[in-house]
């Protein structure tokens, strides 16, 4: 494995790099084998829900090629009793506030033009699904860098239970974890679960 002091540019500049890859190899993998990747994504992410039966349920709003979570959510909407939240960037650079989310809310745009709930009420999950750019066999995930995430999960009490969510294509030797890293407590992909 390369160590991350001879990475060209450091650690930053193979994750900018990273990720922009991967991102590409995503949206190019089209959206009929997305959606058959997504398909098993849904076996496993749903078990996984309906065991833990979340009270509110922290999930994203697919961008870029992202896996898509809304029908699971919808679900558990409507059998489980459990509250869904979308997170909302309200001050650049700190930690993201999660806003109540059912079929029908008002949204409006947020960072990057990503839909986030109108309203100002905040909900603190005790579940929370997170988007992987990339994701390492230590279950630590590359993100789109603006380390939102990472700083939200840090910051939360207690810390919710935290699924990442992503496709095979994804997967890294490592992502050169740093301090601020948070690990995912288990890894979805189509092809399975991977528990850290």
């Amino acid at each position: 494995m390369t160590s991350a002091s001879k990475l060209p540019e450091g650690v930053r500049g193979w994750r900018r790099e990273t990720r922009t890859n991967l991102i590409a190899a995503r949206v190019a993998a089209g959206n009929a084998r997305r959606s058959e990747w997504g398909k098993e994504i849904e076996r496993h992410l749903g078990a996984l829900l309906q065991r833990r039966q979340p009270r509110v349920l922290g999930f994203y709003w697919p961008f870029k090629g992202e896996f898509d979570a809304r029908h699971l959510v919808r679900e558990l909407l409507a059998h489980c009793g459990t509250r869904a939240a979308l997170p909302v960037v309200v001050t650049r650079g700190a930690p993201m506030v999660f806003r109540p989310w059912a079929p029908g809310s008002e949204m409006e745009s947020g960072v990057l033009g990503i839909p986030i709930p109108k309203t100002a009420e905040a909900l603190a999950p005790d579940l929370v699904l997170a988007p992987l750019v990339g994701f390492d066999a230590a279950n630590y995930r590359l993100g789109y860098g603006g380390g939102y995430f990472d700083r939200t999960l840090a910051a939360l009490s207690p810390r919710p239970f935290v699924i990442g969510v992503g496709f095979e294509l994804s997967r890294l030797q490592s992502i050169f974890p740093q301090p601020h890293d948070v690990p995912m407590d288990i890894i979805v992909t189509e092809a399975g679960v991977q528990r850290r």
